[in-house]
């Protein structure tokens, strides 16, 4: 083992290292520890003592502040920077860069821009509690507690191996010295993955996985390695006045040899003539069957007008990033696309999803009919474009229309059977809005099938993490505890895989303390998380301990209500409990007629059991054992409700009442038998 070089200052070498490894996301502390030739626990020791930083924290602020500095220097998108420095995915780069600095990246060279570090303690109260619109928000856990576990695991679905005609499209290089053309070689880019994604028989990698191979040494045989396919599409072009220029090439990623590659000169009219023949050339260079239907798909154009076309590229890497700021760059552009063309169902598409997302979460909702006006526009243009059908579903989840979202979802795949998005929307429903763990562990199931093998690591762990979220609330506690470790493994930063762990473990330990302790190690790491911040006032609420319980109800509450946020309101009832302890009598009854309000309005199959809650508060017992009859009579609830129902201190009042134990039992039964339905089914299918 060499020596480290003398002289040099451990923080100096330690960066260096990182430096030399920067465009490598998989390049973590273990691998800086390795670097450095010493143990794990050596390097976060002495990074600790010198820095003050974790080791993970080390590494990502220096990935950081060679990020500040390309995006001062040179002309790269927010999208390149993000690759450049080692980041999987843009989006939590651009959280990362916002946490350090203060701003968004976008605003780097933006007119007035002063660089400055943000301070944590220098932010308001609204900002340090940040609601994060991750998609795995789908772990609001339900309050409700028995124990029995599955009696045999299930078998493991295994990641499927490389299919036959698998593709990765690289991002194409713009030959022109104009930078300001690279946008429209991206959209040729786009147009191809498009049109390729829409042949069932092949399987296509998603743009964000390929992004961060634009300015990567790599060679073709180590990125089909890393994207687990076996055939590559590079290509290179340029538009010079009313010209585009196009080289392509279809690659064997096993032989590296090309096995087709053309030339292309097309006039701007025939861009989409173009972009179509590249799709048919390279299915028929490996034998891709089109079917009728999809050759329909691929030779539509999107629009006519090539002025609208090109305003809709430039709109899409500022809406790729999936920011807000992000949404505002682009809505202008899509204005301007349909403002040229009234019949640009893409562009219309685009626009209802854009502001749908500005919308997301707010209490009070102000884009509702502009969604609603752009989806329907977009569905009269084009009524089998994906993006139409999202859109409209997309409306009626933001007027909590879910049911209507559903047809629009399952017409999606008809027309696009490769849409994994749709899959994880549909199972994200049947997790949340229309709560049916049978059909939520089905689509999860399904969507790993479709997407594991074109995802990096950080898109795998979060759908190992979507899986076992699934698993785990249809009462499968081994598998999802498999799968939440698969998730740590690939992205061990992610966010929501130690909160489900600690869930996961309740379900198989039934130790409370244990928990607690596993949630709270979580909230600090970082402060600012709202899910964690009421999951642990819940977890003190349970063991009736509400002067413990008290101060993480009251900071949740009072964000929520400054922030207009309408989330987890089906707590209110144990906020209002917790109030009522502490002697806070006027805020208990705003909390319970909140409470109220949220039951009457529930439509999902746990209303009768929130009902129980309220009656039982109440004093009502008969009441609220009528309300648990009607749950025992529902299909497909989370486990959630068998783990803690028993330990809510809203429901105690009940144990007294002579039906009580046996209705809980009803429930109980209802749920193992469901389980077990549910195991018989998935087997049938191929699922499980």
């Amino acid at each position: 083992m060499s020596e480290q070089p003398k002289g040099l200052k451990f923080t100096d070498q330690a960066k260096a290292i990182v430096l030399e490894n920067l465009d490598n996301e998989h390049f973590g502390v273990s691998e800086l520890a390795a670097a450095m030739h010493m143990s794990r626990s050596n390097l976060l020791r002495k990074c600790k003592k010198q820095t003050q930083l974790s080791a993970s924290q080390f590494i990502r602020q220096i990935r950081l502040e060679e990020a500040m500095e390309l995006l001062k220097e040179t002309d790269l998108t927010v999208s390149e920077v993000s690759y450049r420095v080692g980041f999987g995915s843009t989006s939590y780069f651009i959280k990362c860069f916002r946490e350090h600095y203060g701003h968004p990246p976008g605003e780097v060279n933006k007119p007035g821009f002063e660089p400055s570090v943000q301070i944590a303690e220098n932010r308001t109260v609204g900002q340090r509690y940040k609601w994060s619109l991750v998609a795995a928000a789908i772990l609001v856990l339900l309050g409700l507690g028995y124990i029995l576990m599955p009696n045999s695991p299930t078998p493991i679905p295994s990641e499927k191996a490389i299919v036959e005609k698998s593709i990765a499209v690289l991002p194409f290089k713009n030959e022109s010295s104009d930078s300001t053309n690279l946008y429209f070689v991206n959209g040729l880019m786009e147009a191809s993955l498009g049109n390729l994604q829409k042949i069932e028989e092949l399987r296509v990698i998603s743009r964000t996985s390929v992004e961060k191979y634009r300015h990567s040494d790599k060679n073709i045989g180590e990125i089909a390695s890393e994207l687990n396919v076996n055939y590559i599409v590079e290509g290179s072009g340029q538009k010079i006045g009313d010209q585009v220029l196009l080289n392509i090439q279809l690659i064997d990623a096993a032989t590296d040899t090309r096995v087709w590659g053309e030339q292309y000169t097309y006039g701007l009219v025939d861009v989409f003539a173009l972009q179509n023949e590249v799709a048919k050339k390279i299915a028929d260079a490996i034998e891709a069957k089109i079917t009728p239907s999809e050759l329909e798909q691929i030779d539509k154009k999107p629009t006519d007008n090539l002025v609208a076309y090109d305003y809709f590229l430039q709109a899409q890497e500022p809406f790729n990033r999936q920011t807000i700021e992000g949404l505002l760059e682009a809505i202008p552009f899509f204005e301007k696309a349909v403002g040229e063309d009234p019949q640009f169902a893409l562009a219309y598409a685009d626009l209802a999803i854009a502001y749908y997302y500005l919308d997301l979460y707010k209490k009070e909702k102000q884009y509702t009919e502009t969604i609603n006006n752009y989806a329907d526009k977009a569905l009269l243009h084009d009524s089998k474009l994906t993006e139409s059908l999202i859109a409209k579903a997309l409306y009626y989840e933001h007027i909590g229309e879910y049911r209507l979202a559903v047809p629009h979802l399952e017409k999606a795949l008809e027309y696009n059977p490769n849409a994994s998005g749709v899959v994880n929307m549909l199972s994200s429903l049947y997790a949340n809005s229309l709560p049916d763990t049978g059909k939520y562990l089905e689509y999860a199931l399904k969507g790993i099938q479709l997407d594991i093998a074109s995802n990096d690591s950080i898109g795998k762990s979060y759908i190992y993490l979507h899986l076992s979220n699934a698993l785990i609330q249809s009462g499968f506690t081994e598998e999802a505890l498999t799968y939440i470790q698969k998730s740590s493994a690939y992205y061990p930063d992610n966010y929501y895989a130690p909160y489900l762990r600690a869930y996961i473990l309740y379900a198989r330990d039934k130790d409370i303390e244990q928990t607690l302790k596993l949630v709270k190690a979580e909230l600090q790491k970082d402060s600012t998380r709202l899910d964690i911040l009421q999951e642990v006032a819940k977890l003190h609420y349970f063991q009736k301990e509400f002067d413990s319980a008290y101060p993480y109800y009251k900071a949740f509450d009072d964000i929520r209500r400054t922030q207009g946020l309408y989330i987890y309101p089906q707590e209110d009832i144990k906020i209002g409990v917790t109030f009522e302890q502490m002697g806070f009598q006027e805020e208990a009854d705003r909390l319970f007629t909140s409470y109220t309000e949220y039951c009457e309005n529930d439509q999902s199959i746990y209303q009768p059991a929130s009902m129980a809650v309220k009656y039982a508060h109440e004093g009502k017992l008969d009441q609220a054992i009528a309300e648990l009859k009607k749950f025992s009579t529902k299909n497909h609830f989370q486990y959630w409700i068998i783990l803690f129902m028993k330990l809510d201190p809203a429901l105690q009042p009940l144990e007294v009442h002579p039906e009580y134990k046996a209705v809980m039992q009803k429930i109980e039964e209802r749920f193992w038998e469901n389980h077990d339905r549910l195991k018989k089914t998935l087997e049938e299918k191929g699922l499980l």
